[in-house]
């Protein structure tokens, strides 16, 4: 009897495999199922999606549809033709895919969750005057912060740290001060706490994502989130009451309540934007940092800019040089997935006059970091660091780059692109900016190995916005002496 229903099983397996493959179309993208049945690529696509599609890429050229856990995906890696999927709002959709992640990382259901209405608000917020008194705000923080820094050290005496950590507290810490810690800003025990419980959560977030935790880290990732949901709630939230504060925070809540959002989700939104405005900071600013500190030239630009610095008539700051490091920073470290789901069957016709078949149900997603950002055609030598790769020769900010002869409307995609470019993009660059000129400014900081090099990206991230490192980067720093 078991033999009989394992063969069933086999044969159904075999067939609806048979059947898929008869039954693609002639203009669809080339189909790369994978060995195993159902599951297809997951396995190779989870443990290194950079590795995994550089090798389909190789393979199939810059389109092809893979299978994963069941579902269709096509890939494409046209810089040229991504405008071809962003402007599609008919046929592609954005929330969908987002409403998964959202149930499956964060616990998260918004049913009536208008992503129109939200980046409205979010646009209220972080730009003009508003983004002008959140930076200024953080930058308050972020010199308290590293105050006390200094305070626990001199310029006789060096303190030792990894370099992920530091920046990725200091800034978190600013940051959550900034947005979400009004009550809060004077307890450092629970600034302490909150930073510990969002790194236990944010270690565990790609697997999350994956649906691939183990049964202890799944007991991990509920507890964190539990702790994190109390931590993250106002007081005044759990007695029903509203707030008459214009804190950032405050104003999310009073949001999500116009649209309808029952308060135990408001509180689990809150976790949401937690991630969402500071898990990409500190991240940044370390691998921004390791790339100067292992790169003696580059530092040199930067620290002779920083003392040449005038503000300009509009109140801000030219720094071309820093401007070309963070862009180059960015090109090799920000890794994000940009996924539609095809809600009707489509033709997508590419830059080259080639049209492909989508089918309703699959989902097709772009990847910059293989295409443009780590794009051979389009920078040279694009494993490497160059902190000058975005500057022109006479010292402006160089926008120009070029593939196959034609000039690239995308030549880095970082903050994504079209009508889901990241809102809070500039200030995540004035808080890397203000951090990492502070810590130039005010501390010696140099490494423990003079020889160490950038440590490798933990490729389970790949897909989750920035990269974050296998390892840290042992640096020491101390108070500057007085000239």
């Amino acid at each position: 009897v078991c033999l009989s229903v394992c063969l069933s099983v086999c044969l159904s397996v075999c067939l609806s495999v048979c059947l898929s493959v008869s039954t693609r179309q002639k203009n669809e993208p080339p189909l790369d199922k994978g060995f195993i049945p159902w599951l297809g690529h997951a396995l190779e696509f989870g443990k290194d999606a950079a590795k995994f599609l550089t090798r389909m890429k190789q393979k199939h050229g810059d389109i092809f549809t893979v299978r994963v856990c069941g579902r269709y995906i096509t890939v494409l890696l046209d810089p040229n033709s991504y405008d071809a999927v962003l402007d599609d709002k008919v046929s592609l959709d954005f929330s969908r895919y987002a409403q998964v992640l959202m149930q499956r990382i964060f616990s998260l259901r918004l049913p009536n969750h208008n992503p129109d209405t939200e980046r409205a608000w979010m646009e209220q917020h972080f730009q003009g005057p508003s983004l002008a008194r959140l930076s200024s705000t953080m930058h308050l923080h972020l010199q308290t912060l590293l105050r006390d820094e200094e305070r626990s050290c001199s310029p006789a005496d060096w303190r030792q740290d990894g370099l992920f950590s530091l920046c990725y507290s200091l800034l978190f810490r600013a940051g959550y001060l900034t947005l979400f810690g009004a009550d809060n800003s004077n307890d450092v025990t629970a600034l302490a706490t909150v930073y510990k419980e969002f790194r236990t959560f944010d270690g565990l977030l790609a697997k999350l994502a994956r649906s691939t935790l183990k049964q202890e880290e799944k007991r991990t990732a509920s507890l964190s989130q539990e702790r994190l949901w109390e931590l993250l709630s106002p007081a005044w939230l759990s007695r029903g009451k509203g707030s008459e504060s214009s804190s950032w925070q405050q104003s999310y809540l009073r949001h999500l309540q116009t649209e309808g959002v029952e308060t135990e989700m408001q509180r689990r939104a809150m976790l949401l934007q937690l991630w969402a405005t500071q898990g990409n900071a500190g991240p940044a600013a370390f691998w921004l940092l390791s790339f100067l500190l292992t790169h003696p030239e580059a530092m040199r630009a930067v620290r002779k800019e920083i003392r040449g610095l005038r503000l300009q008539e509009d109140g801000s700051l030219h720094t071309p040089v820093f401007d070309s490091v963070l862009s180059e920073t960015l090109r090799l470290t920000a890794a994000a997935l940009i996924t539609r789901e095809v809600v009707q069957d489509k033709t997508l016709c590419l830059a080259s006059g080639q049209a492909y078949h989508l089918r309703q149900g699959d989902r097709v997603c772009m990847f910059p970091f293989l295409s443009p950002q780590m794009d051979p055609q389009i920078h040279h030598d694009p494993q490497t660091f160059q902190y000058d790769r975005f500057l022109n020769v006479d010292g402006t900010e160089k926008k120009k780059f070029y593939k196959g002869g034609e000039r690239l409307k995308y030549y880095t995609m970082p903050w994504g692109a079209g009508n889901n470019m990241c809102v809070g993009r500039h200030f995540a660059v004035s808080g890397i900016k203000q951090f990492v000129f502070m810590v130039l400014s005010r501390l010696d900081l140099e490494l423990c190995d003079p020889t160490a090099i950038v440590p490798p990206v933990n490729p389970g991230r790949y897909g989750f916005g920035m990269l974050q490192p296998d390892g840290d980067l042992e640096v020491r720093y101390r108070l500057k002496t007085l000239q």
